[in-house]
């Protein structure tokens, strides 16, 4: 199941409280845990190592000349002060081994990635505080051209080099662009769910298209049917800007979490329906303006 939220109509209602998630405003508050069948690698989680934890989260953001520096620094903010916030924490707490594996890079084009945290662990106030200073040391910076599928691709064998092991491993991607470099997003997208890989999706859509920023209508439609994936995969995209830090803390808690609401807020369209919008979209204006 997949879902897709709209950060003007679904904020977090509460905070965790006693493990037991507050809610979302949505058609139903009540949240019920996802079911899936664990790899080797999450079974072992599970099992009690000493290097266990909840969730393997890679938080893979983009940089990309559409950005603009306003928004960068406000994504940059978001993220530091979601992992540092109240609500974050006692999600984290909440949790089987009350810890998280995080790292966070930046990407551009199929070849331009760069790691800004290595896994770090977060397991209470101090570690998220660690994490969250590292976020905001690191001068932003911007770089040309939009794969969504050289991400994804840098993403999954970082999972191989996670020194913890998490019951659950989650990509969590956010852009204001569709793929426009690269492989195909589709094929990245498949491939990491054929891993047991979750991918979720932030469409940062606060701008109107623009033929110089390669921005499209719909970006959340494109996010949902083609780029996120797995179980309890969902998408909450950014149409106000002053909603951008929300948007970054409900997600985060949801992840951390590991929850779904019962109910979903909208359904997603079946994966083996016709996408709503084309998912070389953003190759194709690529090459319609430039010719390659």
């Amino acid at each position: 199941m997949r879902l897709l939220f709209s950060i003007g109509a679904v904020l977090v209602a509460g905070v965790f409280a006693g493990g037991d998630v507050a809610g979302i405003a949505a058609p139903s508050s009540k949240f019920e845990p996802l079911k899936f069948e664990p790899s080797r690698h999450q079974r072992q989680a599970a099992d009690g190592d000493a290097q266990s934890v909840d969730v393997e989260l890679i938080l893979a953001v983009d940089v990309s000349y559409s950005m603009d520096m306003d928004e960068l620094a406000i994504q940059r903010e978001g993220y530091a002060q979601a992992i540092q916030s109240k609500e974050f924490l006692q999600a984290l707490k909440a949790g089987p081994n009350g810890r998280i594996a995080v790292t966070y890079f930046e990407w551009a084009a199929s070849s331009d990635q760069k790691i800004i945290i290595p896994w770090r662990l977060i397991d209470g106030p101090e570690t998220a505080d660690a994490v969250a200073a590292e976020i905001l040391k690191t001068p932003i910076r911007r770089a040309s051209r939009t794969s969504i599928s050289g991400a994804i691709g840098f993403a999954m064998p970082l999972f191989d080099e996670d020194p913890y092991h998490g019951i659950r491993r989650v990509i969590d991607i956010s852009g204001d662009g569709p793929n426009n470099n690269g492989g195909p997003v589709t094929l990245a997208r498949d491939a990491a769910l054929e891993k047991g890989i979750v991918i979720n999706g932030l469409p940062i859509m606060v701008k109107e298209p623009s033929y110089s920023t390669m921005d499209i209508d719909n970006l959340d439609y494109y996010y949902e049917d083609c780029v996120i994936g797995g179980p309890g995969s969902f998408v909450i995209s950014i149409k106000d800007r002053d909603k951008f830090k929300e948007a970054i803390r409900t997600k985060l808690l949801m992840e951390v979490a590991g929850r779904t609401p019962e109910r979903p807020v909208v359904h997603v369209a079946d994966k083996a329906k016709e996408p709503r919008v084309n998912c070389l979209i953003g190759e194709k204006i690529w090459s319609d303006r430039w010719g390659r």
